[in-house]
């Protein structure tokens, strides 16, 4: 199926996974099977237990992905070759179903995505309609994280919306104590890249000039920052990391297994 031929009538709140071919640092990692399903199954299989979507697809411009999906059951849908970002190509999915209002993106590379976290995310757009976007954080409770520039962090004002985004470690700490990663509440929050957009944001995001910071950051989301609109901040007890090295899949695989049941 094609963007251009996917039309659906009564679907409200969807899920798109984009999920691309190329990696640099951990080659064909969406086709990767040591637990006997596939990383792209893994994470379609998580989005599929929310309960808040109307429907959940994959959005790919490569056949051996779409092969794969559509060999679990997934909804296909086959996008462009030449978008630039897995944003760009949610709202190319986004732009052929007139009836869907909020669109949530979840990266292929999420395996161990909460569902319910799925579900918080599309009830707080949907309770909060003056705001046109959310997304998720987590405490972070140990220092390595927070200085690590892999690990995006966000502060978020009393309403719960964001006020920035950094790869660095924000709030700063002038004088450094211990406590503060233990602290209650929480002073530092990772953010967890899983958003939900109102279809008029986003899909006019792609229009949107690349500011300044976002430059510097190499973070989309300050992009909207800076045009003036809110991103709601949703918070979970626990992070879940993406997969993005040999490193990583081989920690997701060892955490699989020991979650199997053991066979008498």
């Amino acid at each position: 199926m094609t963007a251009s031929t996917l039309r659906k009538s009564n679907e409200k709140c969807i899920l798109v996974i984009p999920a691309r071919r190329q990696s640099t640092r951990l080659r064909d990692k969406m086709l990767l099977r040591e637990t006997g399903k596939t990383l792209l199954e893994h994470t379609y299989s998580a989005a599929r237990e929310a309960k808040n979507l109307d429907a959940v697809y994959i959005a790919t411009d490569d056949e051996d992905i779409a092969t794969e999906a559509r060999r679990f059951g997934a909804e296909v849908v086959m996008t462009s070759n030449d978008c630039p970002s897995g944003t760009d190509r949610v709202a190319e999915v986004a732009r052929a179903i007139p009836n869907a209002e909020i669109i949530i993106n979840l990266q292929g590379d999420e395996p161990e995505t909460d569902p319910q976290a799925i579900d918080q995310l599309a009830s707080l757009l949907k309770s909060h309609p003056e705001c046109a976007m959310a997304t998720l954080a987590a405490p972070i409770r140990d220092r390595e994280s927070l200085e690590d520039p892999a690990a995006v962090k966000v502060v978020f004002d009393n309403q719960g919306r964001a006020m920035y985004f950094s790869r660095s470690p924000i709030p700063h700490p002038r004088e450094w104590h211990d406590s503060l990663v233990t602290a209650e509440p929480a002073t530092f929050f990772l953010h967890i890249g899983i958003y939900a957009y109102r279809r008029e944001l986003l899909l006019r995001f792609a229009g949107l000039p690349v500011g300044r910071t976002e430059q510097i950051e190499k973070l989309e989301q300050l992009r909207i920052l800076e045009q003036g609109e809110a991103i709601l901040i949703g918070q979970i007890d626990h992070a879940t990391r993406g997969i993005d090295t040999p490193e990583d899949y081989a920690a997701f695989v060892a955490r699989h297994q020991a979650r199997l049941p053991l066979v008498a």
